[in-house]
């Protein structure tokens, strides 16, 4: 990622200049190094940057959350990578986080108080919806206008967190209209990722998870299907394809969305 072309600073940078960002934006493993979901997090920080967030990164300053470590049962890893985490934010006097990954949106808010990380913790879906309903998010176009698009759920946000509305509030205002899978909301189906799943190969089963909830969306004719997860996106992504469906189905984050729509395409 340019971070001169993006408009990015370091809370390094910030704090030389004796400047607090109001936000912290944890960028994650996925967001980070994965070629995919590096696109999710340029669309983000265009999205800040249009609307005049007052943020910066920890850039090699920042390491894994410690979820995978946790969900994958070595509590050990998971306490070290988070203690050493809280003491770089501590020293930085973080306040506020921001994450476009459900996981680490669900770890930083639920398993980081009890070892002294204390932070109001934002998914970028709660933030968008934020400043859409301010106005400092403004679409140029509605580049999805009579396109059929339905939305994942992934599991650490709605489940996990009980945030339902922010991601189809951030669709609503931009004009799209979401069609509802059978499975959706509190009954939502797994992408098959969570839980430390992504990075193992799957039990033996009548069908992957991945595939059956490909194909309950797939079934909806969909033009987009819209996530809020990267790890979501990959897993939707392997199943677009194992239908041979890649040619005319996007999985798009709500970032690349609304990115779209700011730039008139």
């Amino acid at each position: 990622m340019d971070k001169k072309e993006l408009n990015v600073k370091t809370m390094a940078q910030a704090a030389a200049e004796g400047h607090s960002p109001e936000y912290l934006y944890w960028v994650g493993c996925m967001g980070s190094y994965d070629d995919r979901a590096k696109k999710i997090t340029r669309s983000f920080v265009r999205l800040l940057n249009e609307a005049g967030v007052d943020f910066a990164v920890l850039g090699t300053e920042e390491s894994c959350s410690g979820d995978p470590a946790k969900r994958a049962g070595n509590e050990f890893l998971f306490q070290m990578q988070a203690m050493a985490n809280i003491e770089v934010m501590n020293g930085y006097g973080v306040k506020k986080i921001i994450t476009t990954c459900p996981h680490c949106y669900n770890t930083f808010k639920n398993e980081y108080p009890g070892l002294g990380g204390n932070y109001e913790v934002i998914h970028h879906s709660e933030l968008l919806q934020q400043l859409m309903d301010e106005g400092r998010l403004k679409l140029k176009d509605n580049p999805f206008a009579g396109k059929t698009v339905t939305y994942h759920d992934p599991c650490y946000l709605g489940r996990g967190n009980d945030q339902y509305e922010a991601p189809r509030q951030v669709l609503a205002s931009a004009r799209i209209e979401v069609r509802e899978m059978p499975h959706h909301r509190e009954n939502a189906v797994c992408c098959g990722a969570g839980g430390a799943q992504m990075f193992k190969e799957a039990e033996p089963q009548r069908e992957e998870i991945f595939t059956f909830r490909t194909r309950e969306a797939l079934e909806l004719k969909p033009d987009v299907i819209a996530t809020a997860c990267a790890f979501c996106n990959t897993m939707i992504t392997d199943g677009v394809k194992h239908y041979n469906k890649e040619q005319e189905v996007k999985i798009l984050d709500l970032a690349e969305i609304l990115v779209e729509g700011i730039d008139g395409e």
